[in-house]
C-alpha cells in the first residue's frame, strides 16, 4: 500500500509536468520523451542475474503486449486529458480506474471483491458524476481522454497480476517503456517540435516521475490484490487540487469541491474498513479460528 500512495504521488507530480508543456509541444511528443527519459530508471531496477534482453523476453509475450498497449494508451490519453482540462477534473474520471479494475479483477483473476469495496467505487462514481455534472455542461475530447486513460490503467494493472510472479521485473518495467516509445513516436511525427529551454526540465520531471511510478505501481500490485492497489489512487486527488490551486490558479466551484470530497472518502472506504477488520482479527484471530461462522461474518 506503500508503495502504491509513492506511485501516485510521482504520477501526480508527473502529471503537472506535462500540463505545463499545454501549447508548447504536442501530447505525443511529451508521451514520447517521458519514455525516453524513463530509461534512465533502468540501471536501478535491474538485478545482478537479470539480462538485458529480460526486457522483452517474457513466458508471457501477451500479456507483455497487453501491458505494452496499455501503457501507451493511459500515457498518450492522460497527457491530452491533463492539458485540456484542470487537473482535478482529469483525475476525477481518471478515478473510475478502482471501478474497471473491481470489475477486471473479478471477471479475469476471480478475486473475490467484498460489499465495502463495491460501495467505495460506487461513491467515487458519484463524486465523478457531481464533478462532471453531465447534461449542465459540455463534455470534450479531454473528458473522453481521461475516460480512455481511467480503462488503460486499469487493463494494465490486471495484466501484471495475470502475467503471474514468475515473470521477470525487468521484462514487467520493459513493457511500459516501449509501449509509449513505439506508439506515440508513430503518433508524433507529423508534429514534433525541438523543445526549448525550459520544455527539457519539464520533460524529464515527467518522464523520470511517470517511469517511477510504474515502477512502484508494478511492484505494489506483484504483492497484493488488483482492486486493493487501486485504492491509493484517490491521493492523487489531493496533490490534483493542490497544484491545481497553486500552480495553475485553476479554483474549483462549490460543485467540484463536493464531488472531490466524495471521490477522495470513496477511496477511504475500504481502506478504514481494512485496518479495522486486520486490527480486531489480531486480537481476536483464536476465538474467530474456533467459530468458522463468526470469521466469515464480514
Amino acid at each position: 500500500m506503500l508503495q502504491a500512495f509513492l506511485a501516485y504521488a510521482s504520477f501526480s507530480i508527473s502529471d503537472a509536468f506535462s500540463k505545463l508543456l499545454a501549447g508548447r509541444l504536442d501530447p505525443f511528443e511529451v508521451a514520447f520523451s517521458g519514455g525516453v527519459f524513463g530509461f534512465l530508471i533502468l540501471p536501478f531496477i535491474k538485478l545482478k542475474h537479470e539480462s538485458w534482453a529480460d526486457m522483452v523476453h517474457t513466458p508471457h509475450f501477451g500479456m507483455w503486449c497487453v501491458r505494452a498497449l496499455a501503457v501507451f494508451l493511459a500515457t498518450a490519453s492522460s497527457v491530452e486529458a491533463f492539458m485540456l482540462l484542470s487537473m482535478p477534473e482529469a483525475l476525477s474520471l481518471m478515478f473510475l480506474m478502482p471501478f474497471f479494475v473491481t470489475i477486471l479483477s473479478v471477471t479475469f483473476l476471480r478475486e473475490k471483491v467484498n460489499g465495502w469495496a463495491w460501495l467505495s467505487v460506487a461513491l467515487g462514481f458519484i463524486g465523478v458524476l457531481i464533478v462532471l455534472r453531465p447534461g449542465f455542461r459540455a463534455l470534450g475530447f479531454g473528458h473522453l481522454c481521461a475516460l480512455v486513460a481511467a480503462v488503460a490503467n486499469a487493463v494494465g494493472v490486471i495484466a501484471y497480476r495475470l502475467a503471474g510472479n514468475n515473470t521477470p521485473r525487468l521484462s514487467l518495467f520493459g513493457s511500459s517503456l516501449f509501449g509509449p516509445l513505439i506508439g506515440n513516436g508513430i503518433l508524433m511525427a507529423h508534429g514534433a517540435t525541438m523543445p526549448q529551454g525550459v520544455d527539457w526540465a519539464y520533460l524529464f520531471g515527467y518522464g523520470f516521475l511517470a517511469a517511477l511510478g510504474q515502477l512502484l505501481l508494478m511492484m505494489a500490485t506483484a504483492s497484493a490484490p488488483a482492486n486493493r492497489v487501486a485504492l491509493p489512487q484517490y491521493s492523487q486527488m489531493i496533490w490534483g487540487v493542490a497544484l491545481s490551486y497553486t500552480l495553475f490558479r485553476q479554483p474549483l466551484d462549490i460543485w467540484e469541491i463536493v464531488g472531490v470530497t466524495i471521490v477522495t472518502l470513496s477511496g477511504l472506504v475500504n481502506w478504514i474498513r481494512q485496518k479495522i477488520v486486520t486490527r480486531y482479527l489480531a486480537l481476536h484471530g483464536t476465538a474467530l479460528s474456533k467459530n468458522p461462522h463468526i470469521a466469515n461474518q464480514d
